[in-house]
């Protein structure tokens, strides 16, 4: 680990940036140029502390995730990104792995939407970020770690949960869209790739994904229309356009409602409420 390099590395990216650069406000008037260590802590979800204690080159070695984070929250490109592991004492991540790295060009566009739900995702069914509208209406999976991060896997082994998003008349035609999009990953990736483990630990654990697996349908599940069920509001129907990466390695997933529709209505009361859970003295 070579603490000169990180820190100043830090430091130069964090005062390249600013907050709308970030999706941030503006804020109190600054002293100097850049973002603030408490908002990259904030962007990275770390404390302030131990940030600022890698700035001042006086901080534990970060972790894998630490830093995947931190290159996310400083938009780093992906040979910045190498960069930042190598100096932090690390092999550079396998760029043909899945990760938590986003492209700075989806990052930059979704911090400019707001008022319209939008989340990155990767081909196994991950969301590598989401925006708040999109936690609201879709549920918010930051918390999530290993295979249960990918909606694929969701989709099969918890699927009580999981299928509730969809109407019951839509979920057989979403289970064929899952395994489509999940053998087409497969053969952009390879036999050994993590989309072929996950193929793996489907097999063992659903009949019902070994099944249409036999059916080798190969698609991109981005239907141009989506209705989702929220637990709160109902039906919401939306248009779904996606955005991909050059290397088509990820896809920034926007969800519109008509104008002046009721899923419109809908969209704008998740706006206001956010996650939280409405009550019925409330309603």
């Amino acid at each position: 680990m070579d603490r000169d390099a990180l820190a100043d590395f830090l430091l130069r990216h964090r005062a390249a940036l600013r907050p709308e650069d970030v999706g941030l406000g503006p804020g109190a008037r600054r002293r100097t140029a850049g973002l603030r260590r408490e908002e990259v802590a904030q962007l990275a979800v770390i404390s302030t502390d131990y940030y600022t204690r890698l700035e001042q080159r006086r901080g534990p070695q970060p972790s894998v995730p630490v830093l995947a984070a931190l290159a996310r929250a400083l938009r780093l490109t992906p040979d910045e990104r190498d960069y930042l592991f190598r100096v932090a004492g690390h092999s550079a991540p396998d760029r043909g792995e899945v990760s938590d790295y986003v492209a700075p060009g989806l990052l930059r566009v979704l911090d400019r939407l707001t008022d319209t739900p939008a989340l990155v995702i990767d081909p196994l069914g991950r969301t590598l970020v989401q925006n708040d509208l999109a936690r609201a209406l879709l549920g918010d999976v930051a918390g999530l770690r290993g295979w249960e991060r990918s909606a694929v896997y969701r989709w099969f082994v918890d699927p009580e949960r999981e299928r509730a998003r969809y109407p019951e008349e839509d979920r057989d035609r979403q289970s064929r869209a899952q395994v489509a999009s999940l053998r087409a990953a497969l053969g952009t990736a390879g036999p050994r790739s993590p989309a072929a483990e996950l193929v793996r630990v489907l097999s063992a654990r659903s009949d019902e994904f070994v099944a249409l697996w036999q059916a080798h349908e190969v698609a991109r599940r981005f239907e141009d229309h989506k209705v989702l069920v929220h637990p709160e509001v109902g039906r919401v129907e939306v248009a779904c356009q996606a955005l991909f990466t050059e290397d088509e390695g990820q896809a920034l997933l926007v969800l519109t409602a008509a104008p002046r529709s009721e899923a419109e209505g809908k969209l704008a009361l998740l706006a206001v409420l956010g996650t939280q859970t409405l009550v019925e003295g409330g309603r």
